[in-house]
């Protein structure tokens, strides 16, 4: 009897992850050679290419949300991981604490000045500004030079009733936007006016300081990676979620309606009004319930899958929770030296110069 072959239908229903109320089912990928008698799930690149799609959510500097959309959970977590600890950023690597009379111990007060993130000219920030070998001599295109010099002192102007540190004393509180850039040789073409090194924030709280206290420190800004201290990643955060997928089997009607809305995020769940067509047609579902709220899925991707309703009898079998195991929806949080968007594309080409590089290795083991 000849195979015949499988339909959308079901090509669909085996990409879904089942979500019941104890279990989980479904989880294991099931498009590989061998896997269907008589189905050929060979690993075609034209084929790859029809079903690969990117959608774009958001897409602001600091925050983007986009889908990828027919791919393997190995390749999204492949960019997951890239953008975090290979996507290289400028951070402050050696501090040298000159005179420090704050209250923040000297190893401390490196740390939290090695993790403000910084910006700055674009271009010279992926193009001029080399990596630093470990022992070399700092240069210009590859060390950045800051300077933090601030005494705290008291402020003559303040009323003889004032309360408040900040008024009362001058530099009470040193924050990034007191760390100075100092250009050096070619620094100057690249990173002048809008494009200066400059902190992310100007407003992150370094230190407090009373009169008397001081802290003077020189810094040296280097290129690194996220793999070799997080300081260095360019993302707050860089994760995937795989898509959640709600299907309503029966008509939930009324006030049952309004419940099961209630047992998913705003938004997921909409109400609308059984039309006439919909009432006079038979064996669906609506016959005689014109004019009355009926449950639709509306947004299903901001859905968390608590699965609620599957806790209440009079939803059982009318609804299935399930997952798209092949659509990943990315949330990137940049922390402001690259726009969260181009951290993606920068993860793109990583990953292309590592399958390049593997495919030498394995040409080199065959010889």
């Amino acid at each position: 009897m000849p195979h015949k072959p499988p339909t959308q239908e079901e090509l669909e229903r085996r990409k879904i992850v089942g979500i019941n109320l104890e279990t989980v089912t479904n989880v294991t990928a099931t498009d590989f050679p061998g896997n269907y008698p008589g189905e050929d799930h060979s690993w075609d690149i034209e084929k790859f290419r029809q079903g690969f799609n990117v959608e774009i959510h958001q897409n602001d500097p600091y925050e983007a949300s986009f889908s990828l959309i027919g791919c393997d959970a190995s390749i999204a977590n492949a960019f997951r991981r890239i953008m975090i600890a290979d996507v290289p950023t400028l951070a402050i690597d050696q501090v040298f604490i000159y005179n420090n009379k704050s209250v923040i111990q000297d190893e401390v007060l490196a740390s939290r000045l090695g993790l403000i993130p910084f910006t700055g000219g674009r271009e010279g920030l992926r193009d001029f500004l080399k990596w630093r070998p470990k022992d070399g001599e700092p240069k210009d295109y590859d060390t950045v030079g800051l300077e933090l010099n601030v005494k705290c002192e008291h402020n003559p102007d303040a009323g003889p009733n004032e309360t408040d540190p900040t008024k009362l004393y001058k530099h009470a509180h040193v924050y990034a936007k007191d760390i100075v850039f100092h250009p050096q040789g070619r620094q100057v073409e690249y990173f002048s006016g809008e494009n200066a090194i400059r902190p992310v924030n100007p407003d992150i709280l370094i230190a407090k300081l009373r009169p008397g206290q001081e802290i003077d420190v020189k810094m040296h800004m280097i290129k690194g990676v996220g793999s070799n201290h997080a300081k260095f990643s360019p993302v707050a955060t860089a994760s995937y979620r795989i898509l959640p997928v709600i299907q309503i089997t029966q008509p939930i009607l009324g006030r049952d309606a309004e419940k099961f809305a209630k047992c998913f995020p705003a938004g997921v769940i909409g109400l609308e009004k059984v039309t006439k067509a919909e009432a006079k047609q038979k064996g669906s579902g609506y016959e005689g319930h014109e004019g009355e709220p009926k449950a639709v899925v509306v947004a299903p991707e901001r859905d968390t899958v608590s699965r609620e309703c599957l806790r209440h009898a009079e939803f059982k079998d009318k609804v299935k929770l399930g997952r798209k195991r092949d659509h990943f929806i990315f949330l990137v949080e940049s922390t402001g030296q690259i726009e969260s968007e181009a951290i993606f594309l920068e993860s793109v080409q990583h990953l292309k110069a590592k399958a390049k590089n593997l495919e030498k290795q394995l040409v080199n083991m065959v010889r």
